[in-house]
C-alpha cells in the first residue's frame, strides 16, 4: 500500500470530487446511465439504425465520468456516430436531444436514490475530520446537479461549507471539466491557491481538470479498475483514501469517543498554580439548548447565574453566529467581550465596537449582504417556515421549520444567489447557511485576536472554549495544545475539541466547577 502524506506546512486546502470519492454513486450512475444508454439504443436499433450494442464500464469512464450530465451524453453518442440536436435543458425526459436524453437519466439516478438511499465511504470522511483537525480547508467540486440531494442523503449535508456542483456552474457559466474552470472557482472561495492546494478525483476527466490547473497535487483514487488512465494526470492513485494520512492527526477523535470534561475536569490541574484561566463561549447549543426558532433560545437564569458568578473571577468571552446586539441582549451580563457574526462584528467590555483596522474592513461588504439578503428574501417566501435572519456581517437562512421535502429548495436559492456575490462565500452549520464575507475570518481567528485584544496570548494564560456545532471547530484548531477545547453532545461527527459535554445542563455544571477552582487560587 502506498502512502501519502498531507502535511499543513505544504498545503492550504484539498478539493474533493463527490461520486466515487465521497459517496458509493458512481455505480448508481453508471446504472442510470446504462439503463438510458441501452434502452435508447435498442429503440434506436429497432427502427433500423445500428445494430444494438451495449453501453459498458468503459463506456462510462471514458465518455461519461466526471463531466457534466449533457456533455456525457453527447461524448457518449459521438463515440457512436450519433449526432442529435443539443436541444434545452427544459426539455422532457422523452425528448430525443442531447438535454432530453440527459434528464431521463437524471429521472432514473434520483430515483434509485430515493428508493435505495446513499452510502458515503467512511474512510473518505474520516480522512475530511482529519483535514480538518489540521487546519486545512475542504472543499467540494462535482459536475452532478445532484450535489446537494446526494449530500443530504447520505447525511453529510454539513460536510462542505463551499460546494461548487453543476447548480453553480451552470449559473455561473463555467466550462464543465476536464476544464479547470470549477476546480478554480472552489479555491478561490477557500481563499486558497493552485499551488498550496491538492485535488482528489476518481473520474479521468476530474484528474485532467487538476493537471491542467496545474494542482499541487492530484490525487486519483481507482474506483472503476482505471489506474492506468488515471495515472496519466494524477500524480498518485490509491485504491481508498485511507491511504492517504493527514500530518500530526489523530483519527479516533469521534464525539461519542472523547472523555467527559465533568469526569476528567477537562485535563485541568487541581491547583491551576501560576496559570490564569479565558474562558470563551458560544451561545446557541451552549449556554441555551437548540430550539425552533432563534427568538426562543432564552438564557436561564440559573445559566445567567453562573456566568456572572464565573466572569467576576476570571475573563469570559462569548463568541457567537448571532448579530454581536443580538447575543449581548440575550447573554445580559455586562464587562464581558462579546464577538458576533462568528467574530466580525466585535465589542469591547464598555459595549463599544473595537475600532482595530482588522474590524473596520468589514463595512465593504455590506452593500453585498443588503442585496443578497433582499434576493433570498424574495426567492424564499413561499417556501413555509423558512427565516432569514440578517446580521450585520451575515445573513443566515434558518431551515430547521421547514419541511423535509422543501429543504433542497433552500439550498438551491442559496446556490443560485451566491454566486452572484462573489465577495461574500457560503457557509453551513446546524440547519442553517450562512453567507458570510469571503476573507480568512472565523471564530478561530476571532479567538485569536481577542486572546491578542485581552493581553491573553501568552504561556501564562489557559484559553478554553466551549462550543456545539461545527463552526466551532475553528476555534478547537487554534487552540491546539496551548489551550482546551470542550464541545457540546455526542453527534456522529468527528471534532477537534479533546473533551465532551453531553449537553447545556451539563456545560451550567462545569462553569460553576471552573468558578470554584479559579475562586481557589484567588484565596
Amino acid at each position: 500500500m502506498s502512502e501519502v502524506v498531507i502535511r499543513r506546512s505544504e498545503f492550504d486546502a484539498v478539493i474533493f470530487d463527490l461520486d466515487g470519492v465521497i459517496t458509493k454513486t458512481a455505480a448508481v450512475h453508471e446504472v442510470a446511465w446504462a439503463q438510458l444508454f441501452n434502452g435508447y439504443l435498442r429503440r434506436r436499433a429497432d427502427d433500423g439504425g445500428d445494430p444494438f450494442q451495449p453501453f459498458t464500464s468503459a463506456d462510462y469512464g471514458r465518455f461519461v465520468d466526471g463531466k457534466p450530465r449533457y456533455d456525457g451524453v453527447q461524448s457518449f453518442l459521438q463515440s457512436r456516430g450519433i449526432d442529435l440536436p443539443w436541444g434545452d435543458p427544459s426539455d422532457p425526459p422523452d425528448a430525443d436531444t442531447v438535454c432530453g436524453l440527459g434528464n431521463r437519466k437524471n429521472v432514473e439516478f434520483l430515483r434509485i436514490v430515493e428508493e435505495e438511499g446513499v452510502e458515503p465511504y467512511h474512510t473518505s470522511v474520516q480522512f475530511i475530520a482529519d483535514l480538518h483537525r489540521a487546519g486545512i480547508k475542504t472543499a467540494l467540486f462535482s459536475s452532478s446537479r445532484n450535489a446537494g440531494p446526494v449530500l443530504e442523503a447520505a447525511g453529510l449535508g454539513d460536510l462542505f461549507s463551499v460546494r461548487i456542483d453543476g447548480e453553480v456552474a451552470a449559473e455561473m457559466g463555467l466550462t464543465g471539466k476536464p476544464d479547470p474552470a470549477s476546480l478554480h472557482e472552489a479555491t478561490s472561495r477557500l481563499g486558497a491557491t493552485p499551488d498550496r492546494t491538492a485535488v482528489v478525483e476518481d473520474a479521468i476527466s476530474g484528474v485532467e481538470a487538476g493537471r491542467r490547473g496545474n494542482y499541487a497535487l492530484i490525487i486519483g483514487v481507482n474506483r472503476l479498475d482505471q489506474a492506468d488512465e488515471l495515472a496519466q494526470y494524477a500524480d498518485v492513485v490509491v485504491s481508498d483514501l485511507v491511504e492517504v494520512s493527514v500530518e500530526g492527526t489523530n483519527a479516533e477523535t469521534s464525539m461519542a469517543d472523547l472523555p467527559s470534561a465533568l469526569v476528567d475536569n477537562a485535563g485541568l490541574p487541581d491547583e491551576l498554580g501560576q496559570s490564569r484561566l479565558a474562558v470563551f463561549l458560544d451561545y446557541d447549543g451552549t449556554l441555551t439548548p437548540i430550539v425552533e426558532h432563534p427568538d426562543m433560545a432564552v438564557l436561564s437564569p440559573e445559566a445567567r447565574s453562573v456566568l456572572e458568578r464565573l466572569a467576576a473571577v476570571t475573563t469570559v468571552a462569548i463568541v457567537s453566529g448571532r448579530d454581536v446586539v443580538d447575543v449581548m441582549d440575550k447573554v445580559g451580563v455586562p464587562g464581558l467581550y462579546y464577538a458576533g457574526s462568528h467574530g466580525f462584528d466585535i465589542r469591547s467590555p464598555s459595549g463599544e465596537p473595537v475600532g482595530d483596522e482588522e474590524m473596520v474592513r468589514f463595512d465593504a461588504f455590506l452593500s453585498s449582504l443588503d442585496q443578497a439578503e433582499a434576493e433570498l428574501r424574495q426567492d424564499l417566501a413561499d417556501v413555509p417556515g423558512s427565516n432569514v435572519e440578517r446580521k450585520r456581517f451575515a445573513i443566515a437562512v434558518h431551515y430547521r421549520q421547514v419541511p423535509g421535502e422543501y429543504h433542497q429548495r433552500v439550498a438551491d436559492a442559496v446556490d443560485r444567489i451566491a454566486p452572484g456575490y462573489p465577495t461574500l462565500r457560503v457557509a453551513g452549520g446546524k440547519m442553517i447557511w450562512e453567507l458570510r464575507p469571503d476573507i480568512e475570518w472565523d471564530k478561530g481567528k476571532a479567538l485569536e485576536w481577542l486572546l491578542k485584544e485581552m493581553d491573553l496570548d501568552h504561556p501564562g494564560v489557559i484559553p478554553l472554549y466551549i462550543g456545539d456545532d461545527v463552526t466551532d471547530e475553528d476555534a478547537y484548531r487554534v487552540l491546539g495544545d496551548r489551550g482546551v477545547g470542550i464541545v457540546v453532545g455526542r453527534e456522529e461527527r468527528t471534532s477537534a475539541a479533546e473533551y465532551a459535554l453531553e449537553d447545556t445542563d451539563e456545560v451550567r455544571i462545569f462553569l460553576d466547577r471552573l468558578r470554584v477552582l479559579v475562586e481557589g487560587v484567588a484565596e
